[in-house]
């Protein structure tokens, strides 16, 4: 099987084509303005490194920070109207009430507070108020809002409440893009709302993005399936994107990571990965990226994804050095402008880069344009890279016995020698691709998570119905049906609630439809 995996980071768009477990050619080039045509150009240079044609090709997966960017700088999202359907309950605390004041007023369309919602239990805490919906729907609408978030309480616990409401919403505004929390967060009324606004602000850039992918992928002559690749690693189909392209935006990371294990045959180490603005640390757990055990803060909204528990900070092949009697390296960055900006390219800025040129440990431009470099310098400068991701790893490791550590990226050529901590700091083949061949052999996946009552059933029955659901998710987002596997179970029984309530969260992995 042929595929093609990229990776678009802010500074470079990596592209590998891989036919099985054979990595047959990677790319690297400058992520470009539109990020589409940067696409379309590493695609066509893997190809033609490669010697394959684009219509043998069975499956592209990418890894974007597209809708990341946009949440960050605030910039091509949606105003979203909010439907919490809580009867009495939870109206202390309105929706976006923890957004940061930047963000708030660029994405808030409006929130409706309206009867319905369920308790723990999935009794019902009030009547679903079909008239209070219409209502605001009429009043959306209005306003051109045609972006709708959809929260129930506890819809974890029984999201019929979300569905019905979801059907009147589309009587009342054809064509409009509908959220469900209990599609997109966890457990957690305030951080799974805040995901789904999210979400629903994203829809049309995300259809939008999908479809450029889909026009230039047609004019290199592809035809296969169209992937993304999600915050956990695993893979979703397009179309399945289009409608969550907030499952993307902590995706990088884990690409990179999956890479790592792959390109080494390790699956416990520490993944140093080193761009062009900043360092990514993390820790590979039976082949896995470690996650976060608190959920993530995304452009500064809290959620309740699951994302990988990476240290990030400003240093890579583009961080610009000021030397002086206290030389610095970062942490701001030329970022993609690196091939027109740094000295041995004939630009203007001392960078990282031009550091590791002069100190020899990569050829690349022009090395006479850096004789004023000293070689004390340069050593001083390279210590100091060094020092900083020895204390970060130091943080990152699980205990003080020395870990092998991997370094992916292609600023990993700022780093020379065995980092302090570990057994062995080791740059396989293909290491500045490795986030690329990541995308390349992710697998699909499906999750759910849910508070359960155990009264008037058995565990093994509600264990069941939980993997069951995400299992068809797994199918649904693209994977192969007879290969699904039971990849993680997660049971915390709730001693607070009556009921004998335990909340499950089960996530099912299979490989790729054909």
């Amino acid at each position: 099987m042929l595929r093609i995996g990229v990776d678009v980071g802010g500074t470079n768009t990596d592209a590998a084509l891989l036919r099985g477990a054979e990595v047959l050619a990677t790319v690297k080039s400058s992520t470009t303005a539109d990020v589409t045509s940067g696409v379309s150009a590493a695609i066509r240079t893997v190809l033609a490194e490669a010697g394959v044609s684009a219509g043998s090709v069975n499956a592209v997966m990418i890894g974007t920070t597209h809708f990341l960017n946009a949440i960050v700088e605030g910039q091509h999202l949606e105003k979203v109207g909010v439907l919490r359907l809580c009867g009495a309950a939870t109206r202390s605390l309105p929706p976006m009430i923890d957004w940061p004041d930047r963000l708030r007023p660029v994405v808030n369309g409006g929130a409706a507070l309206v009867g319905g919602g369920v308790n723990y239990d999935g009794s019902e805490i009030a009547p679903l108020d079909d008239t209070a919906i219409r209502a605001a729907c009429r009043d959306w609408r209005a306003h051109g809002i045609s972006a709708i978030a959809i929260c129930s309480v506890f819809a974890l616990v029984d999201p019929k409440m979300e569905n019905d409401a979801a059907e009147i919403v589309a009587e009342e505004m054809p064509g409009a893009a509908i959220s469900l929390s209990h599609r997109v967060g966890r457990t957690g009324l305030l951080p799974r709302e805040n995901a789904t606004i999210l979400n629903a602000s994203l829809h049309t850039l995300g259809r939008e993005t999908v479809g450029a992918f889909r026009s230039a992928f047609a004019a290199l002559g592809l035809t296969c399936p169209l992937f993304l690749t999600q915050n956990d690693g695993t893979l979703m189909a397009a179309e399945f994107a289009e409608r969550y392209p907030v499952f993307t935006i902590a995706s990088g990371p884990t690409n990179s990571m999956r890479g790592a294990a792959f390109l080494t045959g390790l699956s416990d180490a520490a993944v140093i990965d080193i761009g062009g603005t900043t360092t990514d640390i993390g820790m590979l757990v039976a082949g896995f990226p470690r996650t976060r055990s608190e959920g993530a803060m995304i452009g500064g909204v809290p959620t309740n994804f699951r994302v990988p528990d990476v240290y990030s900070f400003g240093l890579g092949g583009g961080s610009i050095v000021r030397p002086g009697p206290s030389p610095t390296v970062g942490p701001d960055s030329v970022g993609f402008r690196l091939p027109e900006k740094a000295l041995c390219f004939g630009g203007d800025t001392l960078t990282a880069t031009d550091i590791a040129v002069a100190a020899g440990l990569v050829d690349l431009g022009d090395r006479s344009r850096l004789s004023h470099i000293t070689p004390e310098l340069a050593q001083q400068m390279l210590a100091q890279m060094k020092a900083s991701i020895e204390t970060v790893l130091d943080r990152m490791k699980p205990s003080a016995e020395p870990i092998p550590a991997i370094l992916v990226g292609g600023g990993s050529v700022l780093v020379e020698g065995l980092l302090e901590g570990t057994s062995v700091s080791m740059k396989p083949d293909h290491f500045g691709s490795a986030n690329a061949i990541g995308a390349a052999i992710a697998q699909v996946s499906g999750e759910v998570d849910s508070v359960v009552s155990l009264e008037g059933t058995t565990r093994e029955i509600a264990l069941e119905s939980i993997v069951a659901e995400a299992r068809a998710r797994a199918v649904e987002a693209g994977a192969d049906a007879e290969t699904t596997t039971l990849a993680e179970i997660e049971e915390t029984p709730l001693a607070y609630l009556p009921g004998n309530a335990v909340r499950v969260a089960a996530k099912v992995i299979g490989e790729l439809r054909a």
